[in-house]
């Protein structure tokens, strides 16, 4: 056995350590043993680990707080810009919806003031429209399409139409958006305003059709109401017959100032043009009317013309005065145009005899009646009846005398008849 105690199998015995401590005639002892000695050495060593750690904390606190603050700084700065570019892009968009805005509201002030100067318009033309009608009668073939035009477009003329389409595009209603996409699909790209800018167009160019239409048509009523008062007064002059001589002139000797015209002033100028004609016109119908230019005795011979011939009783050559027309005892005489009863009796030769002032020294006489059924001074319209016809006075049997005079001489009625037949389609 060993006496030290130590072991073979783990080597020598570690021995627990002695602290001695000698103070004078003291002496005292510690004993250290390893595990104590080996939690003391850890102890101390976590001790100065903190210490280091607490030190380095306050010596690099500061650095670690400006870095955290300058990194919240950066990020901080960075959304503060993020916000700032949106609120410049929203700004961006309100602007330009403002400006959208505006413009819409400015395009539909246009089109609905141009809506309403045609329907004021149209209010204007109603009347001249219908006299032009009543006076020009109905347009030749040739112009049958373009007076046509604008009865394809009645509904837009009147204004009411038109009013939902124009007064509904608000910047707030999408009506005028689905409107327009139920006549054209839009494509992908496309916004609402540029949906809303050919909306604009097309209404732009359907009151444009309108206006131009209206204008076409006021030229071909113009036209025909000059054409008509041009055949009169060639078919007037060609018979001798008197014409006011203020139609007619010559307007090729003109001048003046160029001076561009706006719809309104063009649509003005039509309009008076278009009354300018249509009053020549009803002045020459008037003129034409006071003309004894009708047939006394339509769908009867004339048995006797106007001039030299051989007289039915004396059977020497004598002058006729006037026509006799074939007509029966009782048949109805009527006067050939508007005028005043001067003469209604017996008068020689002529036996009962009518003669009618027309004015403008015209005057027609009316003989060999069976009856007279007017008295003097007696105002008569183009076709009343003035009595009966019979064979009266120098007569060889029932007929109708009928004499044109002008300022008191006879005139061949012949002139007037042909005259009144060219004239009758105008009248």
């Amino acid at each position: 056995m060993n006496p030290t105690g130590q072991s073979a199998v783990f080597g020598r015995r570690k021995e627990p350590h002695t602290v001695i401590i000698a103070r004078g005639n003291e002496i005292r002892h510690f004993t250290i043993r390893p595990w104590l000695a080996a939690l003391l050495g850890s102890a101390l060593a976590a001790i100065a680990i903190g210490y280091l750690l607490a030190t380095s904390y306050l010596v690099l606190r500061d650095d670690l707080i400006g870095a955290t603050t300058a990194r919240q700084a950066r990020m901080q700065q960075a959304y503060e810009d993020r916000i700032s570019a949106l609120r410049a892009q929203v700004d961006r968009i309100t602007s330009r919806q403002l400006l959208d805005q505006q413009l819409m509201e400015t395009k539909v002030s246009e089109l609905i003031e141009r809506q309403s100067q045609l329907s004021q318009r149209h209010g204007r033309l109603g009347p001249i429209l219908e006299r032009a009608e009543n006076e020009v009668g109905t347009p030749p073939a040739t112009d049958a399409a373009a007076a046509a035009k604008p009865d394809e477009h009645a509904e837009l003329t009147g204004g009411e139409p038109l009013a939902y389409s124009v007064a509904s595009l608000g910047s707030s209603d999408t009506r005028p958006f689905s409107l327009w996409s139920t006549r054209t699909d839009p494509l992908p790209s496309e916004t609402a305003a540029d949906r809303a800018d050919k909306l604009f167009v097309t209404i732009n160019e359907s009151l444009k059709t309108i206006e131009s239409q209206q204008l076409t048509r006021i030229d071909t009523l113009a036209d025909n109401a000059y054409k008509n008062a041009d055949a009169i007064t060639q078919v007037l002059e060609a018979a001798g017959l008197p014409v006011d001589s203020d139609f007619g002139k010559n307007e090729s000797d003109v001048g003046g100032p160029l001076i561009p015209l706006n719809s309104s002033m063009m649509f003005d100028s039509k309009v008076k043009e278009l009354d300018e004609a249509l009053d020549t016109l009803d002045q020459l119908k008037k003129e034409a009317r006071r003309l004894p230019l009708a047939n006394p005795a339509p769908g009867h011979s004339v048995t006797s013309p106007f001039g030299v011939r051989t007289d039915p009783i004396l059977g020497t050559a004598a002058l006729h005065s006037g026509m006799d027309f074939r007509a029966p005892v009782g048949m109805a005489a009527k006067v050939t145009a508007a005028g005043v009863v001067t003469k209604a009796g017996w008068n020689g030769g002529y036996g009962r005899m009518v003669e009618v002032d027309h004015g403008n020294g015209f005057a027609t006489r009316y003989g060999h009646l069976s009856e007279i059924d007017v008295a003097v001074g007696q105002k008569l319209a183009a076709g009343d009846t003035i009595g009966k016809t019979g064979s009266s006075g120098r007569s060889t049997g029932p007929h109708l005398h009928y004499e044109v005079r002008h300022n008191g001489e006879a005139i061949d009625p012949l002139r007037f008849l042909t005259v009144g037949k060219k004239v009758e389609q105008y009248l």
